[in-house]
């Protein structure tokens, strides 16, 4: 089915809250925003650093690498240079004052237009709307997707940031498909549905706050954690499932070195019969449902050893049943933690993962490289014979070539391979999807 696409967002109604503070903006930016890209881009010429293998980042990280173009501006192109302009406009710092300044329906110092500002000298307030309206149609076939929320994301004092992000989602018309079966969607969890798909309702909502200190922060939130890089989904972490609550540490001791660490709860949509019970009414069929708790543990290490050179390696675990202190412990190696805990015995055990990443910017000119393998299961002594070897590995491997004959042509290939089995476990509740 040939589809041809229409989709408008823009700024009408609702509120948001914005607090930025002028030395520091600890406030993840929702990670498809277009600034995201545009960043990618001017990294893979090599015009900026843009540590973008863990997402989403921080405005503060946003803000450094929009100054760096700015202080090379001249290197920059006419449409570049226009880019930089409007997201400085967006990311730059407030200007701070003694006495309480309110306004609405007015432009801040930075020219951007904001439905409510209130700022003094602790704290600065911006207030903007949001609704999204879209129409795809095709061979007969077509539907009308409309949102409508509000975000609000800032700063108290000089190290507390927070973000709030909702945007209830209404999809009408014939042909719609699950958002679970668009590559290009992030996961929702479904509010209502149709039998004859022809409505969809589904939230999108994220949510954080954290601290922030010179060389690193720590947070507390839910929303969709990605972890490197891939163009028809990253390997390890991506936005396919719904977002989820976490709390997050990043930390950078070294300028060439950088430590991520991150404890999820997630849904494991597994009914737990033993913990069920009835309640007096037989409304819904009379029973409290309670889902088996799991949860993931992950944390990675990136090492810069030279301009434009990452390298980064990490571990997750995913497990059940209960909370356990140990995942909660940054440095702890969960793989050796894990078997201590359930005396090596696989039915008590949790389900593992390790991963690797390489990645070069610019190394080549105008030329990001990357390469990332997952590992689930593999067995070390029978890697090569075809009938004991156990390899459940993902891996891709990629390139992008950007400012190719015109400016901004760019060109990528990707190649991506999944072994059977991978992401999957023989115990439900710990199954990497």
């Amino acid at each position: 089915m040939r589809i041809k696409t229409i989709q408008k967002n823009f700024v009408v109604l609702g509120a948001a809250l914005v607090f930025t503070e002028a030395n520091a903006q600890m406030v993840y930016e929702n990670y498809r925003n277009e600034i995201y890209n545009y960043l990618y881009r001017m990294a893979q010429k090599g015009m900026v650093e843009f540590d973008d293998i863990t997402r989403p980042v921080t405005r503060t990280h946003i803000l450094h690498g929009l100054n760096t173009l700015n202080a090379h501006r001249n290197d920059l192109s006419v449409t570049e240079k226009k880019e930089l302009d409007f997201y400085l406009k967006e990311y730059q710092n407030t200007v701070t004052t003694d006495s309480t300044v309110v306004q609405i329906l007015k432009k801040d110092e930075n020219e951007r237009w904001r439905m409510f500002s209130a700022k003094n000298n602790e704290i600065s307030i911006h207030a903007d709307p949001l609704m999204q309206v879209g129409a795809v149609s095709g061979s007969g076939r077509s539907y009308f997707h409309r949102g409508l929320g509000l975000q609000f994301w800032g700063q108290i004092g000089k190290h507390i940031g927070f973000q709030f992000y909702a945007n209830d989602i209404t999809e009408n018309g014939t042909g719609i498909d699950s958002p679970f079966t668009r590559k290009s969607d992030p996961g929702y969890v479904l509010l209502s549905d149709s039998s004859n798909h022809k409505s969809l309702n589904y939230s999108d909502i994220r949510a954080s706050i954290g601290y922030q200190w010179k060389n690193g922060s720590v947070s507390i939130g839910q929303d969709y954690l990605l972890w490197g890089y891939g163009e028809n989904g990253r390997m390890v972490l991506s936005d396919r499932s719904p977002a989820y609550p976490y709390i997050r540490l990043d930390y950078r001791p070294f300028r060439w070195m950088k430590f991520q660490y991150a404890h999820a709860w997630l849904n494991s949509d597994i009914i737990d019969s033993a913990r069920m019970y009835s309640y007096p009414t037989s409304t819904y069929g009379g029973n409290r449902n309670i889902y088996v708790p799991k949860f993931m543990a992950t944390h990675s290490v990136t090492i810069t050893p030279s301009k434009g050179w990452d390298l980064s390696l990490g571990e997750s675990m995913i497990y059940s049943d209960q909370l356990d202190i140990g995942y909660l412990i940054p440095i702890m190696f969960f793989k050796i933690y894990d078997n201590i805990r359930s005396s090596n015995n696989i039915n008590a055990g949790s389900n593992g993962q390790f991963f690797f990443q390489v990645s070069a910017r610019n190394v080549l000119k105008k030329t990001h490289l990357y390469s990332t393998l997952f590992i689930d299961e593999i067995k070390i002594t029978d890697i090569f014979d075809p009938v004991k070897s156990r390899n459940q590995l993902g891996f891709n491997i990629g390139a992008s070539v950007t400012d190719v004959l015109i400016p901004y042509l760019t060109l990528d290939a990707e190649y991506t391979r999944v072994n059977p089995f991978v992401y999957a476990n023989l115990i439900p509740a710990h199954t990497y999807t």
